[in-house]
């Protein structure tokens, strides 16, 4: 707990039973000092019997350290929970030596009739008391009338809108936008404010003039400029792509990469690290690990969590991307810059996270090129699933890309496959029933947060602009 300084410290009142809820200390800095102190005491002799003498009392006090953080229990003792049953009568009998396994047992021990116990599965999230203030009924003007709730706006109804006004384009869309909302175009020139805003804009222009296509990421690592900025620059020169081949990729206003077979090499191959025993190794084996795991979860008792800093408008006129931050680590050049390594695929080198968006232009392999210019010049229909590419491209390029990755596996760790037979047997074994199946095999990352550089750009960017 000492080395996880967002833990609390926890108490449990009967240290051995395993329903026993704790009570918990918040953490504080302090500077004292941790003292010994002795007190010796020395009786005097007594001259005459009847003469009553006092002892001669010292203090020895020793410095042995000085104390920086200290625990306080100022919370409430929860309920506590207890492995009992009640009977007929009234009586409580402990039902512990009947739920608890403390040996190996036979069959019999499973197989006993008990009453139903079920522990509740979580204890009060907060120990400190709260006072909570009724907000009075909001005074709607006359005419009013509440909005009709269905199962799709439950949740939205009471959730503003963000600024950033995006346009988004579906594959089955027939027209694409020639030029950015009008709220859009207001919303950077009021941030765009000093010479470092239009620095970065002519720099994102000349990117869209170079390639018309571009992910977020790949921006990043090209440009630099705060996050918070590029939410409100990206839908000033380019609109988003929900669905298609170009799904969660910023596309230049009034390119329609559906009626240019050269868009092909924009389109975008959704890339998940397989792992698992029919691949050879298992996901605690992967040298890239999972932003997180099941097994990781903590309890609720963390006490000061972070604040995240809420951007405004203000700060955003104040250059967030410019010179201004003293005692940055990074020039303002490359303050926000990304590695290449999140958006280009390289042989010999790893992806920094097991799911990857990448455009096909950025597979820097020559045998994955291959495989994408197969049907160079006679590119006939654009369909949602493969684009302008030959059908089943997308898997074509996964497998190869997986075979690449086991191989960099093998080398760093040779005892995964010892058992490993030919070439030709790995390349049976890693390939991929579909290219659809591969999504249910990651299905526990979807609700994650991401940090820079490893958004799953299909789910969390929309939610940026919605």
């Amino acid at each position: 707990i000492y080395t996880d300084p967002a833990k609390r410290l926890e108490l449990y009142f009967r240290p051995k039973d395993p329903y026993c809820h704790p009570v918990c200390a918040n953490r504080f800095p302090t500077s004292t000092m941790l003292l010994r102190v002795r007190r010796r005491t020395k009786k005097k002799q007594q001259l005459h019997p009847k003469e009553q003498t006092q002892p001669e009392v010292h203090f020895e006090m020793e410095i042995l350290g000085i104390v920086t953080t200290v625990y306080k229990f100022q919370g409430m003792s929860d309920f506590q929970y207890l492995a009992m049953h009640s009977g007929p009568d009234g009586k409580q009998t402990s039902m512990y030596d009947k739920v608890l396994m403390l040996k190996p047992e036979k069959e019999e021990f499973f197989n006993r009739d008990l009453p139903l116990y079920i522990p509740p599965p979580i204890f009060s999230r907060l120990d400190t008391p709260v006072d909570y203030f009724y907000r009075p009924d909001i005074q709607h003007r006359e005419g009013y009338n509440n909005p009709q709730v269905s199962g799709e706006n439950l949740i939205g109804l009471s959730r503003a809108r963000r600024p950033h006004n995006a346009i988004f384009v579906n594959f089955d869309d027939e027209e694409i936008p020639t030029k950015p909302l009008d709220a859009a175009v207001q919303n950077w020139k009021k941030v765009c404010t000093n010479p470092v805003d239009k620095k970065v804009e002519e720099e994102l222009r000349k990117l869209f003039e170079v390639r018309p296509v571009w992910s977020r990421n790949a921006v990043k690592a090209n440009i630099s400029v705060h996050p918070d900025k590029l939410k409100v620059l990206l839908p000033y020169l380019a609109y988003y792509m929900l669905t298609g081949p170009w799904r969660s990729l910023w596309v230049r206003f009034g390119y329609d990469p559906r009626k240019h077979p050269e868009a092909k090499i924009y389109q975008v191959l959704d890339f998940r690290i397989r792992c698992g025993m029919k691949y050879g190794y298992a996901a605690t084996d992967m040298p890239v690990k999972a932003k997180r795991s099941t097994y990781n979860y903590s309890l609720p008792i963390t006490v000061k969590k972070q604040g995240s800093h809420t951007v405004s408008v203000h700060d955003l006129k104040q250059g967030l991307g410019s010179v201004g931050a003293s005692g940055a680590k990074k020039p303002p050049s490359s303050r926000y810059k990304l590695k290449e390594s999140v958006y280009i695929f390289r042989e010999g080198a790893l992806p920094p996270y097991r799911q990857m968006f990448y455009q096909l232009c950025d597979l820097n392999v020559e045998s994955l090129q291959k495989i994408i210019h197969r049907n160079d010049g006679t590119e006939s229909e654009c369909t949602e699933r493969d684009g302008w590419c030959l059908a089943k491209t997308s898997d074509d390029l996964r497998d190869s890309m997986s075979l690449m990755i086991k191989q960099i596996i093998r080398s760093t760790r040779p005892a995964l496959f010892s058992n490993t037979t030919s070439s030709e047997d790995g390349k049976e074994q890693l390939a991929y029933e579909s290219g659809e199946d591969e999504d249910d095999e990651e299905e526990e990352e979807e609700d994650f947060k991401p940090s820079d550089g490893s958004e799953n750009e299909m789910e969390t960017e929309i939610l940026d602009y919605v």
